[in-house]
């Protein structure tokens, strides 16, 4: 197989041709759930390719945006960071859905890192993980820049589909209006700033960038990306979904080790810690966000609304329906806790 579309064929002949060795890495639970396999060569101890497997009709359109949004790049503007993203090697098909086939990468996902014994009680480790995607965020869109577009656009749509989803929902219907409110305001302070449009990977978190040697060596699952999209996006959800997990391995209602003020007591915590809490941790993601708002001519001071204006973007969007309900419940929180 070369980096190039071939002609469909079995997933299952692919397989046989390339010597029959292979690894599940993931079974997605979500809506659009997919089966991540790892295709391996006769007689490497190294992945070659990666297989997309949908097992539902949302996740075939999923993987058909994938295929679409990497065969769009244009690898020649990106220089040596090419080489960090996957391209399509083959089209495959099993069950009569179609699969999409990619070249691995190398690395380890800094998830894998994030979640071993307190590597998020460690600053040095974590501003090690912040400086990588951040390095990496950086080149993506300064090789990517071209023309102009506001911050209110991260909020285009936001409130109706926030109306639309949860305003039958008995658990929170009670409050849309207000975060209608909320959202209006916030979409017309973001209005009077500009940023440049880039490609966008639409999905920038721990669990989708593979890490070697302290810089990032691969960003996979591309489903999401937009070749115009806003650049405040991929910033703004790499430092929400890193600080989501802060208190996965503690027990309810015990504090955080290493996170003064920081208790694992509701769903959320460590993202309201990140925003508006004090100490290291969310002096290092605020910090995090405001470099790169000011990479991109946008004042620090914009952070906060920067932050509202993705996890409303989350809970709008999100294919898991308690996933998006919490994010929701989480924007209330924190909303009143910056500039209003």
């Amino acid at each position: 197989m070369t980096a190039t579309i071939t002609p469909r064929q079995r997933l299952a002949e692919l397989i046989d041709d390339m010597g029959g060795r292979v690894a599940c890495l993931a079974l997605s639970k979500d809506p659009n759930a997919k089966v991540t396999l790892l295709l391996f060569r006769a007689g490497q101890d190294l992945p070659s390719y990666v297989a997309k497997v949908p097992s539902t009709d949302a996740a075939v359109l999923r993987v058909e945006l994938e295929a679409t949004a990497l065969a769009q790049l244009d690898r020649s503007a990106l220089g040596s960071l090419a080489e960090t993203i996957p391209q399509v090697a083959a089209r495959a098909e099993h069950l009569g859905h179609p699969v999409l086939v990619t070249t691995a990468l190398p690395g380890r996902l800094m998830l894998a890192d994030y979640h071993t014994w307190r590597h998020t009680a460690r600053p040095a480790l974590v501003q090690a993980d912040f400086d990588a995607a951040g390095q990496w965020l950086a080149e993506l869109q300064e090789r990517t820049s071209s023309g102009q577009i506001a911050l209110s656009a991260m909020l285009e749509g936001t409130g109706e589909q926030i109306r639309h989803r949860f305003g039958d929902d008995p658990a929170v219907a009670a409050d849309v209006a207000a975060d209608i409110e909320h959202l209006s305001a916030l979409q017309d302070r973001l209005a009077d700033y500009k940023v440049p449009r880039v490609v966008m990977h639409g999905d920038f978190w721990p669990g989708n960038l593979l890490i070697s040697a302290g810089r990032v060596r691969g960003v996979i699952d591309w489903e999401a990306a937009e070749q115009v999209g806003l650049p405040t996006r991929d910033l703004a959800r790499f430092m929400i979904t890193y600080s989501l997990y802060l208190d996965r391995h503690t027990r309810p209602g015990r504090p955080v080790h290493r996170h003064p003020g920081l208790r694992a007591d509701r769903w959320g915590a460590g993202l309201e810690y990140a925003i508006s809490g004090a100490g290291w941790y969310p002096e290092l993601a605020r910090l995090f966000v405001a470099d790169g708002l000011r990479r991109l001519g946008v004042p620090p001071a914009c952070g906060h609304d920067i932050l509202l204006a993705e996890i409303a973007r989350i809970a709008a969007e999100a294919d898991h329906p308690d996933f998006a309900r919490n994010h929701l419940l989480v924007y209330r929180r924190v909303r009143g806790t910056g500039r209003s």
